[in-house]
């Protein structure tokens, strides 16, 4: 039988309920990209005018209602209104509206003149009232902003609904893109524009005008910020800033010192941080033990302005403290410029420089725009009065043409053809009043013409001319110079005046005893807390299998039983309480697998003195305690001593010779007595030193003790004393352990 061909598949035909399959690119481009490109262009970046769309909308709602002059309207009115230019929920626009009031105090040029309580730029926690209680009405200072606007100065756009137009920018009279702080978050961009005040920006634009290579930092050194407080400035670092339109500087806040009541008075504070923050700061900075010196700090803000009240103990010096909180806390913070705005609705980071050229070109067209508006109303009145001046040859002839005119839309057509007049010029003639058909009123009209022609031929020569254009600009800015520069707000301190501390210098060092359990928790407690402190907490089982005295700075050396040290600073460690375990050391040191600590040493700050370590096989060994002291900060050291043998004791002396005795024990209940300076001194960490003990096999060495913990009299230690290396030692004596309150065993076992 032969094989049935088989037909082809159909694809499977897709139904109405099933979903269509795309590629998530294709969504992404459909979709995410009109929203990104919707946020960048129309709400997060500032445009040349230096406002973001809903900055604008609200301001022009507010040109709009006429709050430019008279009384204030309730924000809630406004608010309103603003909706039809801006949909984006009431609640949104007030906020706008509240950081743009001179009673927050955001800008360093307020454009709402406010009434009630808008909250404080440096306060999280004042927060503002709601806009049923609060009016505002446009600052004075906005008259930089709407100047023309009605002179075809700039374009209008129709509205959402597209019941009315707005403008697409402001004509701004001055460079505001930088007079004001702009922070805004697009989608995978941002801005971030500082203020500069007003004078030194005016300074710098009129530099540029004059010469476009003007060294703008010599007119404009620094940013200004309306909470004040004090800018590092270093103007090589600033200068790039400048140029690159990136970068960041410090900022501090101002304090004055109260020796008498032994206060710290904090009264400005850096435009980045808020009052609250600094507060929170300094409180965990007290609890975590770095300002011991702070007794209390409170916020004492009242009408007179900000204050930070913070009280230091009477021990404390008061210069170092200030120091440590400006290192501590957000008394001092960073705020990073990130010039990016749109131009012709496109994303750019430019220099300062290019910003203010920018704004200089833009500003130029829209001047042009005013005067040429002006120029087509001023040609418009030349055309009419033109045909006065040619009815004035016959005012008989065109009343008789009017009277003689049966109809009344003929009139205009007569008077055209009689008087070779255009159509506007017949319907102006047409309108005239009859008591203005008086000689006297139409010379003293047609005497017009020739200040028309005059004001015509000035404004087409600037209109024309670049130069002309900027210097209307130049002049524009010296008025307005004049009558809003103020004083600067944030004072420039030169980086030599900023005492920089290091880690360490920021750490307080005290007192405290260090404990090593035999399970591997280990505790940092200040002495000042042991002396009052109970028993110490352990586990069930475990044991204190070593102590010692140190300081919060010291150097812990961590000696483990796989010949490796591990070093840890003591500050690195938290201080317990003498009811709590410590820190597991496995886990603070990153042990190796099988890896315990047997010892630990805390050094001092010059690392002086000498460790003698001893091993199971009846070697010591004697090396200067430098040779474990590092240039960089090395968290462990592998090979660190001996390792044929293990590790059973270590003691610290502080000379190489003639420091006093020390003892030796082993297993077979033998004691040694010797000086320190037999034991050899060794170059290297890993030296196997010399043979203190001899002994027997299945014997080792198990303990290194001072006479001093034995409670050995005199005549003991000579008893025990030898003189050459190695010795096998003598018995211990039952006597020898003081009340028999004490073993070998135990004393191994701590050591």
């Amino acid at each position: 039988m032969s094989k049935k061909s088989k037909s082809p598949k159909k694809p499977p035909v897709q139904t109405e309920l099933e979903p269509e399959i795309r590629a998530i690119t294709d969504s992404i481009k459909e979709n995410y990209m009109p929203y990104a490109m919707s946020v960048i262009v129309s709400r997060a970046l500032p445009e040349i005018d230096g406002f973001k769309p809903s900055h604008r909308k609200l301001l022009y709602t507010m040109y709009k209602m006429g709050l430019s002059k008279g009384p204030r309207a309730k924000s809630a009115d406004i608010v309103g209104q603003t909706m039809a230019l801006h949909p984006h929920g009431d609640q949104a626009i007030y906020e706008t509206m509240v950081r743009m009031t001179r009673g927050n105090g955001a800008l360093l040029q307020p454009w709402i003149d406010s009434k009630g309580n808008f909250g404080r730029i440096y306060s999280r926690d004042m927060q503002y009232a709601a806009y049923r209680y609060t009016e505002a009405r446009l600052d004075p200072a906005c008259e930089l902003l709407f100047e023309g606007i009605n002179q075809d100065a700039v374009d209008f756009v129709d509205n959402y609904s597209g019941t009315f137009k707005e403008p697409t920018l402001l004509p701004v009279q001055v460079p505001t893109i930088l007079l004001n702080n702009t922070q805004g978050i697009a989608v995978g961009m941002a801005s971030n524009i500082c203020s500069f005040n007003l004078g030194e920006l005016l300074d710098a634009t009129l530099a540029l005008i004059a010469d476009p290579e003007a060294k703008i930092i010599d007119y404009m050194p620094a940013p200004d910020f309306p909470t004040g407080g004090r800018l590092v400035y270093e103007p090589e670092k600033m200068q790039k800033i400048y140029e690159t339109g990136r970068g960041s500087f410090h900022l501090r806040a101002k304090h004055r010192l109260i020796p008498k009541s032994r206060l710290i008075e904090v009264y400005e504070i850096p435009y980045t941080t808020r009052v609250e923050n600094i507060i929170e700061d300094i409180t965990n900075q007290v609890r975590k033990g770095s300002l011991k010196e702070v007794t209390d700090v409170r916020d004492e803000t009242d009408l007179n302005g900000l204050k930070i009240a913070i009280e230091y103990k009477a021990s404390a010096d008061p210069e170092f403290l200030i120091q440590k909180l400006y290192n501590l806390t957000s008394m001092e913070s960073s705020f990073s410029l990130n010039l990016n705005l749109l131009i012709d609705y496109r994303p750019q980071v430019m220099s300062v420089r290019d910003v203010l050229l920018e704004w200089l070109d833009w500003r130029e067209s829209t001047i042009k725009r005013q005067r040429s508006f002006e120029l087509n109303k001023l040609r418009d009145q030349l055309h009419l009065l033109k045909a006065l001046e040619l009815i004035l040859l016959d005012i008989d002839e065109a009343i008789k043409i009017i009277r003689r005119t049966e109809k009344e839309a003929e009139v205009v057509p007569n008077l055209q053809a009689a008087f070779k007049l255009d159509e506007r010029q017949a319907e102006y003639v047409a309108e005239i009043k009859l008591r203005h058909l008086n000689r006297e009123y139409l010379l003293r009209r047609v005497a017009e013409i020739s200040e028309l022609e005059k004001r015509i031929s000035k404004l087409e020569r600037v209109i024309a001319s670049s130069k002309l254009l900027r210097s209307e600009i130049a002049a524009e800015l010296k008025h307005y110079r004049k009558k809003y520069a103020i004083d600067r707000k944030t004072e420039l301190i030169s980086p030599n005046k900023v005492t920089s501390l290091s880690k360490e210098e920021l750490i307080n060092d005290y007192n405290v005893k260090y404990f090593l359990s035999a399970e591997g928790y280990f505790k940092k407690i200040a002495l000042t807390s042991l002396r009052s402190a109970g028993e110490l907490k352990l586990k069930e089982g475990d044991r204190i299998i070593a102590e010692e005295e140190g300081a919060n700075k010291s150097e812990l050396l961590f000696f483990t039983n796989k010949a490796q040290v591990y070093k840890l600073f003591g500050y690195e460690l938290e201080d317990h309480k003498p009811s709590e375990f410590g820190a597991f050391l496995a886990h603070t040191l990153e042990l190796d697998e099988d890896e315990e600590v047997l010892f630990f040493h805390a050094t001092d700050e010059d690392f002086k003195g000498f460790l003698i370590l001893a091993f199971a096989d009846g070697r010591a060994v004697k090396i200067a305690l430098e040779q474990y002291q590092t240039k960089t900060k090395r968290k462990k050291l592998v090979r660190a001593f001996y390792d044929k043998a293990e590790l059973v004791g270590l003691k610290w002396v502080e000379e190489a010779e003639g420091n006093g005795d020390i003892c030796f024990h082993n297993t077979q209940d033998r004691l040694i007595l010797l000086d320190s300076d037999l034991i050899p001194l060794m170059s290297t960490r890993s030296s196997r030193g010399a043979k203190i003990m001899s002994q027997r096999k299945g014997y080792q060495l198990n303990a290194i003790l001072e006479p001093e913990e034995l409670g050995l009299k005199t005549e003991e230690q000579e008893y025990y004393r030898i003189r050459t290396l190695p010795a096998a030692g003598r018995f211990v004596k039952d006597e020898t352990i003081i009340d028999k309150q004490l073993s070998f065993d135990k004393l191994a076992g701590e050591n």
